[in-house]
């Protein structure tokens, strides 16, 4: 087959990239109160304690949920970007469409954040969806204009190191350089200058702005991940491989660097970029190997539902109190049981109704995308 008609070839649908994004969004749509409930009753506390994030140093299973999802999106980007690319669709309406992306996200971030509901004033303007937004926007402008591998690999080490400079070596009046808390980092400094309304930390914002541009790093790898499972001349071990070694170096090189360079959600140091992004590469590989390319994809089936309304989800579960419908349907069943056993089935009860929604939609093919 030649090279044109390779590219002329449809490409596979990923059921390991809407898998893992539904396994992601699980933990932040229930799944991570279900965890700590089960911790509660059994007594597992390190199971507890990885469901809240580390209070500022050091790492923790929550920690990854959010760097997951930009790392995720960055994944598809080269389905949808370079195949549009390849169908000589022009720059300047890919960067319009990206572009229009990130205001959405920016706009559903207020939204989320309650800004319609308790006004402008004093208002937090940082969110999770905005991030994702910005971070998804630069990735994307990236991959449209430096098409070459090489020059992603130099955009990726440029942000790194040049985050790692910025963090470390430009003092911080009152503070110096290189102070890595909440009240001496730059990203504090730059956000209380430039980051208008509340922030959510007092003195700095874990959405902010240096923690939005930076986040393009783990975003970036995510198309660096994209492009390895794209290329069709490449057989499936060798994809897997590739993942995994990459995956593999990225976590060494984040370890090795944090005994000077810590790892900081909350600041989203280049070291916490190269920590998740690393795990990133492991869990796809993972997922490919065993939805796509062994084809054991039933007991993905219900993560599945998740990842194809993802943002609709996320949103759903902040506007629409799911504990209250919950408790609607299930409290006669709940109520004779301890207070412990009661929330376990309320929240499972609430996890149901949202998948059941989500199940009707995936079955009348209703997908709200951004």
């Amino acid at each position: 087959m030649t090279t044109k008609s390779l590219r002329n070839e449809p490409q596979k649908r990923l059921h390991s990239l809407d898998a893992l994004r539904g396994f992601d969004m699980f933990w932040i749509t229930g799944g991570g109160y279900l965890a700590i409930l089960i911790s509660n009753m059994t007594g597992l506390e390190w199971l507890g304690t990885q469901m809240h994030h580390a209070q500022w140093e050091g790492f923790q299973f929550f920690d990854l949920i959010f760097p997951l999802f930009m790392f995720i999106a960055g994944v598809a980007i080269p389905f949808s970007v370079k195949a549009k690319l390849e169908k000589n669709v022009p720059k300047r309406k890919l960067f319009w469409k990206v572009f229009k992306r990130m205001v959405i996200l920016i706009v559903l971030g207020l939204l989320y954040n309650g800004v319609f509901q308790g006004g402008f004033e004093n208002a937090r303007i940082a969110s999770v969806l905005a991030q994702i937004g910005i971070g998804h926007f630069f990735a994307a402008i990236i991959v449209i204009y430096f098409e070459s591998f090489r020059s992603r690999i130099i955009w990726l080490i440029s942000i790194l190191v040049g985050f790692g400079i910025l963090q470390l070596l430009i003092p911080v009046p009152g503070f110096g350089a290189g102070v890595l808390t909440a009240e001496g980092s730059i990203n504090g400094f730059i956000d209380q200058l430039f980051l208008p309304g509340r922030l959510y930390g007092g003195t700095f914002d874990p959405e902010g702005i240096l923690c939005s541009l930076s986040a393009t790093g783990v975003t970036l790898m995510g198309t660096i991940a994209g492009n390895i499972l794209r290329k069709r001349k490449t057989t499936d071990w060798q994809k897997i491989g590739y993942l995994v070694a990459t995956g593999v170096g990225l976590i060494i090189l984040a370890l090795l660097f944090s005994s000077f360079y810590p790892i900081i959600k909350k600041t989203w140091t280049s070291t916490f970029n190269m920590l998740t992004g690393g795990i990133g590469f492991i869990l796809i590989a993972f997922f490919y190997l065993i939805i796509d390319h062994w084809g054991f994809r039933k007991w993905a089936y219900y993560f599945r539902i998740i990842g194809m309304n993802s943002i609709f989800v996320y949103l759903f579960t902040r506007i629409i109190d799911m504990r209250y419908i919950s408790e609607f349907f299930f409290g006669w069943l709940a109520k004779p049981l301890s207070e412990e056993s009661g929330n376990l089935l309320i929240t499972i009860g609430g996890m149901g109704i949202v998948w059941l929604l989500l199940y009707f939609m995936y079955k009348k093919k209703i997908f709200l995308r951004v």
